[in-house]
């Protein structure tokens, strides 16, 4: 049986809306669609990475303003990998409004598109748009709960990859339950990201009956995403992610993780540094030391491909903040679950 596209609007054309797109296209190839490689689930509910269709796209600066999004996802400031030519899509990427989404650290970066800003909301009821995709700066508060209302106004379900508190708000849960539509976040977990590793190896020493006593995680960046970081959300995203990481725990310990610092120079690239200290069998010590390098964007793909087919999934039947999506995907859902219990209520969801 054939399935209908999955209709996706995406907010914000940096270096994840990228990746986003050109994979739909690498995984649509014959040899790459069959094995799956760098996808949990090739298929989730009868539902391939190539039924999902982007029909609509927002940003400010003037270099992606007015172009088709095929162009615009490699125009810079954008500098993640390049993996795959994206043909014309006959998607003009709109203007929208600016409100607190470049912070002080980006002006010199983004050049603002002096066009007209956009009717949203009509865009996207236009475009046939059932799945809005927020990729603002992380900083972003204002636009991020705007662009939830226009959402919301054009019918549309909404994931929130930004760590600005909106599925974990009980206020957007109503808004969203009573329009008849759903609702996922917040702050989106990568692929191979350090808050999943980290969270892997303190739940698989604690199983095996290690105590950790302390332990942190550090991340320093080049794009985008980790100036802003720096730059206005570096406290709030150091919560959350230390928050995720303690759920791991079923007792107290000393946790810290967050963003250290951004090097220009790096670009897309990540490095993150683990450290973990505990005692195993009679009191004896343990310490682990360990670094993972990885490239920014492409980590959000895998996961935000699962998101995007489990929400149109989900709203088949489900209404207001969908629990088992948010849990398997992102780090501050509105209730912090194991592993273990998300990936099982997930499954059951798809299933």
């Amino acid at each position: 049986m054939s399935l209908s596209k999955i209709k996706v609007a995406l907010i914000g054309v940096g270096n994840c809306a990228s990746s986003f797109l050109q994979g739909l296209y690498f995984y649509s190839k014959e040899q790459n669609a069959g094995e799956g490689k760098g996808l949990r689930y090739p298929i989730l509910g009868g539902f391939k990475p190539s039924d999902i269709e982007v029909v609509a796209a927002f940003d400010i600066d003037r270099r992606k303003v007015g172009r088709d999004l095929s162009e615009a996802i490699f125009a810079p400031p954008n500098d993640t990998l390049k993996v795959e030519e994206v043909p014309k899509l006959g998607v003009t990427v709109r203007k929208g409004p600016v409100l607190d989404g470049v912070g002080d650290a980006l002006k010199s970066i983004v050049q603002i598109s002096n066009k007209k800003e956009e009717d949203v909301a009509n865009v996207l009821k236009d475009s046939g748009a059932e799945i809005v995709v927020n990729l603002l700066p992380s900083g972003a508060i204002k636009a991020t709960h705007w662009y939830a209302s226009q959402a919301v106004k054009a019918g549309c379900s909404f994931v929130n990859t930004t760590p600005v508190l909106l599925a974990s708000d009980g206020k957007w849960d109503k808004r969203f339950k009573e329009a008849g539509l759903v609702l996922v976040g917040d702050d989106l977990i990568d692929q191979v990201g350090s808050t999943t590793l980290h969270k892997a190896l303190l739940t698989y020493l604690t199983k095996n009956g290690v105590r950790i006593t302390e332990t942190f995680q550090l991340d320093v960046g080049g794009g985008t995403e980790s100036i802003e970081t720096m730059d206005r959300s570096h406290w709030v995203k150091r919560e959350l992610k230390t928050e995720a990481i303690k759920s791991s725990l079923p007792y107290e310990a000393g946790v810290v993780a967050g963003s250290t610092d951004f090097v220009p120079f790096l670009k897309n690239q990540r490095e993150s540094f683990f450290w973990i200290k505990g005692t195993y069998f009679c009191n004896a010590p343990m310490k682990i030391d360990l670094k993972l390098s990885t490239v920014d964007a492409p980590n959000s793909g895998s996961v935000l491909y699962d998101v995007v087919r489990a929400v149109k999934i989900a709203a088949k039947r489900q209404k207001g903040v969908v629990l088992p999506i948010s849990a398997y995907a992102f780090k501050h859902p509105p209730k912090m679950l194991p592993i273990e219990t998300a990936e099982k209520m997930f499954n059951e969801l798809i299933k």
